[in-house]
């Protein structure tokens, strides 16, 4: 098949430029969101005995399902939009 391309038509993807940015093993976003949560729960509302659990069961949880999909956060919403079965 390349034979049939001309020079220089394919050029080599790195997968960075593919992936998601992660902070923490979690998507960017999601992680700024959870801290600024955390942080207002345990410094604004001066509850850190509730903030930090949240914060650490959050973050975990969205790092487990980061490592199994980085995108989790794009496909969610579409996957709850979408019925569990198909009338055939």
């Amino acid at each position: 098949m390349s034979a049939d391309l001309p020079d220089d038509y394919v050029t080599p993807l790195r997968t960075s430029l593919t992936r998601p940015i992660l902070l923490g093993g979690v998507p960017r976003a999601f992680a700024i969101l959870n801290a600024t949560l955390g942080a207002a729960i345990g410094f604004g509302l001066q509850q850190p005995l509730i903030g930090l659990p949240l914060w650490i069961v959050a973050h975990g949880g969205a790092a487990w399902a980061a490592a199994r999909d980085p995108w989790f956060l794009e496909t969610w919403p579409r996957h709850l939009a979408k019925p569990l079965f198909f009338d055939a």
